[in-house]
């Protein structure tokens, strides 16, 4: 590994560990494309150019969950008091992203960013190598008991008190046969009284751009998962009380100048946060 990442422009190849491969595109990096960052390669901009050809509203997805993130991370700091956020599926933590809102509004916020793409690890420990109160892991969504039991979140997470889960754009990623249900069960269940969980995920709401998204993830070679429907967001928040106004499109969870509300592809971007009582 020579040198760091340029904050300044985009990522220099010869940079990149070993283990991560700059010749396929990575979400994470192609999500950081859609919100116009520096923190990804020529590949990634290929793969997101393909998928803005086959479905141009593709981009506005990036946009419209990063604000809803915004006003979560508002409500939760500033009206819930929640002082610790662990973001599972993060994805890089660039500019505008979680720590940054909660830290701005609180300086002892901590946060635990976890990512199972080793490019989210080795880019995002540098970029924050000087936040103590931020960290990220490289374990996955679907093991509970690796991401709980890591040594960096026991460090800046106090289970005693209460925390928020944010399982943001991830529920969809995974592969068809995952159990979604009882991947957020064993979240869910970590959290003590007065701890929150939140969602944003495609939901299979029978709009016809639920097929077109589909194949302009295939053109641009990632694999498909599988879009939850709204009973399924339901069950994923067993337990746990619905902060107003509910399960509902991403652009109408507490609404503040949101990018395009009416477009088509924001019909089906939802979001949820929930409170365990």
């Amino acid at each position: 590994m020579s040198g760091q990442p340029d904050s300044a422009g985009p990522f220099d190849p010869n940079w990149a560990p070993p283990e991560i491969d700059v010749t396929k595109p990575s979400v994470a990096r192609v999500y950081d494309v859609f919100l116009e960052g520096k923190d990804n390669y020529e590949i990634d901009r290929q793969a997101a150019k393909m998928m803005s050809t086959a479905l141009p509203e593709i981009p506005l997805i990036a946009r419209i969950n990063r604000h809803v993130l915004r006003r979560a991370v508002r409500y939760l700091v500033e009206e819930a008091g929640i002082r610790q956020i662990i973001d599972i599926g993060s994805g890089l933590p660039t500019a505008g992203n979680i720590h940054q809102i909660a830290q701005t509004l609180d300086s002892d916020v901590s946060v635990v960013y976890v990512d199972n793409d080793p490019i989210v690890l080795a880019h995002g420990r540098a970029l924050l190598a000087e936040n103590d109160r931020t960290t990220v892991i490289q374990e996955d969504a679907c093991d509970a008991d690796a991401i709980f039991g890591d040594p960096e979140t026991r460090r800046l997470i106090d289970f005693d008190k209460p925390f928020a889960i944010f399982l943001s754009g991830v529920l969809h990623s995974l592969p068809p046969t995952v159990d979604r249900a009882s991947v957020t069960r064993a979240l869910t269940s970590r959290l003590g009284p007065g701890g929150y969980f939140l969602i944003t995920n495609f939901t299979d709401t029978g709009d016809p751009i639920v097929d077109q998204f589909n194949k302009a993830t295939i053109a641009a070679g990632f694999d498909i998962g599988r879009f939850s429907t709204t009973e399924e967001l339901h069950s994923y928040f067993s337990g746990l009380d619905l902060i107003p106004p509910g399960i509902v499109p991403a652009t109408e969870w507490r609404p503040d100048n949101e990018p395009d509300p009416e477009a088509p592809t924001a019909r089906i971007y939802y979001m949820a946060l929930g409170r365990k009582p």
